[in-house]
């Protein structure tokens, strides 16, 4: 990760901007994001939602590449509006901004599939540069957010002994994605089918006591595996 806590993503290949939809219940913050944003040659503000329902639906209609969604909002939450656009397979990838800093805000919003958790006072340039490391495919977590996520894991039994059981193959894996890699890419990268790193995945998973991606990417990097 960055010096500024945040790992910087390269720009999209070609002239292809990055989509993104602003989701805050706040339409200053809103206006503000998308001022900033404007003025970044490859990044375009597609849309704007205030509540997380208006989100879901905005997010389904425009497909957006990424996603910027507050945490606490009145009716529908970004918490809920995660697990809905899980639900309705949506392609875009969320990075929460939100300045609740609290455990029992950023874990249900990582376990509902967040992609990436940062806070509203984060630098303008370093936001851009964390929407391009979300679109780019990598787990995005400040340092304390990371911090928060790990110590829950680890309250959990194992730590590092838990990776004695890891075949090589599925070392291999877990260091990819601890890169940020697709399943597609990991396929690609080991000469695998989709469905074998598929099955990789299931078994890291479970070998580690693991919730999701983002869990076995923390813990990778952790434990000295990958990025």
């Amino acid at each position: 990760m960055a010096d500024d806590g945040v790992m910087s993503g390269g720009r999209p290949p070609g002239n292809r901007s990055i989509k993104v939809l602003l989701v805050d219940d706040h339409q200053v913050v809103r206006r503000g994001l998308r001022t900033f944003l404007e003025v970044q040659d490859d990044i375009e503000v597609v849309g704007e939602a205030g509540d997380g329902a208006e989100g879901v639906e905005r997010a389904e209609e425009l497909r957006p590449d990424i996603v910027l969604m507050d945490v606490k909002m009145p009716g529908m939450d970004g918490v809920e509006a995660l697990r809905r656009l899980r639900e309705l397979d949506n392609p875009a990838r969320v990075l929460v901004v939100t300045s609740f800093t609290e455990k029992r805000t950023v874990i249900p919003a990582l376990r509902a599939g967040a992609a990436g958790y940062v806070y509203k006072d984060i630098d303008p340039e370093a936001l851009a540069g964390a929407i391009r490391s979300v679109h780019a495919g990598h787990v995005l977590l400040q340092p304390e957010v990371a911090d928060a996520l790990l110590s829950q894991e680890e309250t959990g039994q194992g730590g590092q002994g838990r990776g004695n059981g890891l075949t090589e193959r599925e070392r291999e894996v877990l260091a990819l994605i601890a890169d940020g890699r697709s399943n597609r890419e990991i396929a690609r990268a080991l000469v695998l089918s989709e469905k074998t790193v598929k099955t990789h995945v299931s078994n890291i998973l479970m070998k580690l006591d693991l919730a999701d991606r983002t869990q076995a990417a923390l813990w990778a990097v952790r434990h000295g595996m990958g990025a």
